[in-house]
């Protein structure tokens, strides 16, 4: 099996194992976290195999939807690639991308480094900036029942990774703890460009958000 034909098997089996996904979370953020690594991945020295397999398979079991078990998706990837006879240093390169991908509350060190897992990291990222990661924030946010927002509960930038994982917060805390934190954390050029463009997208929406709240013309 020649390795297009493994990335085709790979978004066949994505397709139908997010089949009934959270919307942000599903096929639809894959595809588009995968063609963000296309783009990114021009600009940068990787193994472009490694990367796809990597954008494909980096949310097949998200540990938010599984008890915040995170050894459900790598452990399902890693089943999944050994029966396609992808190479195993690839299949363990994959599975360091899928543990290490995580923003994890931002204050957790990185165990993994590799090109191919910043190219990743940074195309996931971009998904959660701008207009789409708007639209994913606040879909998140109800589909957990959270407040949009209480003036009264303020954003905790300091959270371990249990508390950030176990967070109730309302879902504008999320743009400070997260969303607006992650420009400057773009591992790559291309990255860190598309990243400011949706930063400042979201920051005039913050804007906009204040003067309604506040029933200001």
């Amino acid at each position: 099996m020649t390795s297009k034909e493994q990335i085709n098997e790979t978004i066949s089996f994505v397709k139908q194992q997010l089949a009934d996904a959270e919307g942000g979370h599903d096929w639809f953020h894959i595809e588009r976290v995968y063609n963000n690594a296309v783009l990114i991945s021009k600009n940068e020295p990787v193994d472009s195999f490694i990367v796809a397999l990597g954008a494909l398979l980096h949310d097949i079991a998200d540990s938010k939807f599984h008890n915040g078990d995170e050894t459900v998706g790598p452990k399902i990837a890693r089943e999944f690639l050994f029966k396609l006879n992808v190479d195993s240093s690839i299949i363990e390169h994959v599975i360091n991308i899928i543990e290490n991908i995580s923003f994890k509350g931002g204050n957790e060190a990185q165990q993994f480094n590799s090109p191919e897992l910043s190219v990743v990291q940074d195309a996931d990222r971009l998904d959660a900036l701008g207009a789409i990661g708007i639209a994913r924030c606040f879909n998140y946010g109800g589909f957990k029942n959270r407040p949009l927002y209480n003036p009264d509960i303020k954003p905790n930038l300091n959270m371990s990774k249990e508390e950030y994982k176990a967070s109730k917060a309302p879902t504008i805390n999320h743009f400070y703890e997260k969303l607006l934190l992650l420009k400057d954390k773009m591992n790559t050029q291309t990255g860190y460009k598309i990243a400011l463009e949706r930063h400042q997208y979201m920051e005039g929406f913050l804007k906009q958000f204040y003067k309604e709240w506040n029933g200001l013309n």
